[in-house]
């Protein structure tokens, strides 16, 4: 039960935040960069990103009880929304949509170590999307155990973004544009299945305690 809790979240916030697919988004927002300074901004990045995951990992319960909703409720909020970002994958507007994202804050930025806060740790590595999976994955821990899991998924997640944006010209020179497209759709379809897990979860739990 405890692996298979671990497969699913890794899974979900893998495809989510999507470690490989950000390679080119940071080649582009640190175009001109020394290795030196790309290096800093990478470990800037993931650090803030992460530390934001794991903010909403502690704290996302609460700010939902503050808020006065439910977790049911937001398990259809968040799978719908992660829906949305798998049909963005599968049609191949997701990619669009970021390196557009990418595009405006290099036109914008003057200090080049600014986008290791807009756009790679927010919204490329701890988006909305990101978000929504760290608090549903969270709502799914039975136990300190699986919590204590969940740290280390995340932990991987985010390493695998610093590995990712380190490699990101060797990635990029590996992959080609036909590869990642193709993997690129693979994982929508994937996310989108998990999307609709998390959908029927939630409707389940209204009916459940009797909300609906």
């Amino acid at each position: 039960m405890l692996a298979d809790y671990l497969v699913n979240a890794f899974a979900t916030l893998f495809v989510t935040i999507d470690p490989v697919g950000l390679a080119p988004m940071f080649l582009a927002v640190t175009s001109g960069a020394t290795p030196r300074t790309r290096r800093l901004i990478a470990l800037r990045a993931t650090l803030i990103g992460g530390a934001i995951l794991f903010l909403f990992l502690v704290a996302g319960k609460s700010v939902l009880g503050v808020l006065g909703i439910s977790v049911p409720a937001f398990q259809i909020a968040g799978g719908l929304l992660l829906l949305m970002i798998a049909v963005e994958m599968v049609f191949e507007k997701r990619n669009q949509r970021k390196s557009e994202t990418a595009e405006k804050a290099v036109s914008h930025q003057e200090d080049l170590h600014d986008v290791a806060v807009f756009p790679l740790a927010i919204p490329l590595i701890s988006g909305p999307a990101a978000i929504s999976a760290v608090i549903l994955t969270s709502s799914q821990a039975t136990d300190t155990v699986s919590m204590i899991g969940l740290v280390g998924v995340i932990a991987v997640i985010v390493g695998a973004c610093f590995a990712s944006f380190l490699l990101a010209d060797r990635i990029e020179r590996l992959m080609g544009d036909t590869a990642a497209m193709v993997i690129t759709r693979l994982l929508g379809v994937l996310l989108a299945a998990l999307s609709v897990q998390f959908i029927a979860d939630g409707i389940s739990a209204f009916i459940a305690t009797g909300s609906v």
